[in-house]
C-alpha cells in the first residue's frame, strides 16, 4: 500500500519520531512510505531510511493556509495515495477540506491519530475527521469519548505508542569510543549517578519540578548530577534562562547540565541511573517514559496520564502521587541507592504499534469499493 503520513514538521518531538519510526517499517515490510511536512532537521534521516518526503506548507496556523488547500489537493491526486494518515490539526483541516468531502470510494482512506489531550473546540474536532481515529493511549481515547460526543466511538482504535528495540535494546551499553567523546566534553558527569530529564524545554514539561527534586536530593546530601535534555521551541529561550536563573537561586551549578537537543538517546539513557518525566499537566502517552524502560533504566513520573498507563504495566514503583515533592525525592534517593530490575511489556513496542496501525490500514482498504479494494485483499 502506499501510504502518506502528515504533520507540521520533521523537527524534533514525539510525534515526529513517531512518524520516522511508522515510516521506517513500512518501507521494511515493502510498502510505499511518503510523508508531507513543512520540512525540517529530521528529512534527511526520512529519506536514508528510504521513504520519500514531500514539501507542502501544512505548519502555519493561519488563515493563510487556507489559501493552499487547492494546491494541496492537486497534490494528494498525484501521489495517489492509498492512505493517508493526519497528525496534527492544522495538516488535518487542509486534508479534509482538499479531499475528505469526496465519495469514500473516490478518495484515499482518512486515518487520523490524537496525539493530545487537545482543548475542546471546534477546531481541535477535525482530528476525528478520519474513517478510522487512533487515541495513543486509554487516557487519549477517555479524553475524545468525554469531550467529542460527534466521533463515533466505534472509530475509534486504541494503539499505544511503542519503541523500537533495535534502537533502543535491552541492556544496552554505549562503545568505548562514545563514552569517551561524552565524559571528555562533560567531565563532571562522569563517575556520578545521572538523573536524566527529557524532553522540550517548555514549562508544563516539568522541569522547574526537577530542579526542586534535584535541591531536595541535594540537602538530603545524596551524591547525583541532573542532566536536562532538549531545546526550547524558537522565539522561546526565555524559559531556558528562566531554569538556569532557577538552577542559581538554588544553588545548583555543579549539580545541573543542560546538553540541548540530542540525537544520541539510548546512550544517554544507558549512562543514566534515573530517569524522569515530571510534566504539569497530563501527558497524552510519554514516548521518554518507554524508551528509558526499554533500555533498562527505572523512570520516576507522576500518577497521572499516558506516563502512568506505561509505568503501571511496566514499573508501577515508578509512580509518585502528583505534585507530591518529598514522596518523589525519597523514591528517587531508593532508586539511586539500588537500581531495580525493569522490563519493557510487549505491548509497548514499535512491532506491536506497528502490527495494530496495519490492521486499521487494511481494514479500511478491504471495507473500499472498486478495483482497489479487490486488488488489496
Amino acid at each position: 500500500m502506499r501510504v502518506l503520513q502528515v504533520l507540521p514538521n520533521l523537527e524534533s518531538g514525539g510525534v515526529e519520531r513517531g512518524t520516522l519510526d511508522l515510516a521506517r517499517e513500512l518501507v521494511c515490510r515493502g510498502h510505499d512510505s511518503l510523508v508531507m511536512s513543512n520540512g525540517g532537521r529530521l528529512v534527511a534521516q526520512l529519506e536514508a531510511e528510504g521513504s520519500r518526503h514531500v514539501a507542502y506548507p501544512v505548519h502555519r496556523k493561519s488563515l493563510a493556509s487556507l489559501f493552499k488547500v487547492p494546491g494541496l489537493r492537486r497534490r494528494l491526486d498525484e501521489l495517489a495515495p492509498d492512505i493517508i494518515h493526519v497528525r496534527s490539526r492544522i495538516p488535518a483541516w487542509m486534508t479534509w477540506l482538499a479531499v475528505g468531502r469526496r465519495p469514500r470510494a473516490q478518495r484515499p482512506a482518512l486515518v487520523s491519530t490524537f496525539h493530545g489531550l487537545y482543548s475542546v473546540s471546534r477546531y481541535s474536532e477535525i482530528m476525528g475527521c478520519g474513517d478510522r481515529v487512533i487515541a495513543i493511549s486509554d487516557n487519549v481515547r477517555d479524553y475524545i469519548e468525554e469531550n467529542y460526543p460527534r466521533i463515533d466511538p466505534a472509530r475509534i482504535t486504541r494503539i499505544h505508542r511503542g519503541v523500537d528495540t533495535g534502537q533502543f535494546p535491552a541492556g544496552f551499553v554505549p562503545d568505548a569510543a562514545w563514552r569517551d567523546a561524552f565524559f571528555s566534553q562533560h567531565p563532571r558527569l562522569q563517575g556520578v549517578p545521572l538523573l536524566l530529564m527529557p524532553g522540550r524545554l517548555t514549562r508544563w514539561k516539568g522541569q522547574l519540578e526537577f530542579l526542586q527534586l534535584m535541591a531536595l536530593l541535594r540537602a538530603a546530601g545524596v551524591h547525583c548530577h541532573g542532566v536536562i535534555v532538549g531545546e526550547g521551541d524558537p522565539g522561546k529561550e526565555s524559559y531556558r534562562e528562566e531554569l538556569e536563573r532557577r538552577v542559581h537561586t538554588l544553588g545548583l551549578d555543579a549539580d545541573i547540565t543542560f546538553l540541548g537537543h540530542r540525537a544520541d538517546m539510548a546512550e544517554l539513557y544507558a549512562v543514566s541511573t534515573l530517569v524522569c518525566n515530571l510534566s504539569r499537566h497530563a501527558e497524552p502517552f510519554g514516548r521518554t517514559v518507554i524508551e528509558a524502560l526499554a533500555v533498562g533504566r527505572p523512570v520516576l513520573a507522576w500518577d497521572e496520564g499516558g506516563p502512568a498507563e506505561s509505568l503501571r504495566a511496566c514499573f508501577p514503583q515508578g509512580l509518585v502521587p502528583k505534585d507530591d515533592l518529598q514522596r518523589l525525592a525519597d523514591t528517587a534517593r531508593r532508586f539511586l541507592a539500588a537500581p531495580p530490575a525493569v522490563n519493557l511489556d510487549a505491548g509497548f513496542t514499535l512491532q506491536a504499534q506497528v502490527e495494530a496501525t496495519l490492521g486499521v490500514y487494511q481494514s479500511l482498504l478491504d471495507q473500499r469499493a472498486g478495483p482497489l479494494a479487490a486488488q488489496r485483499t
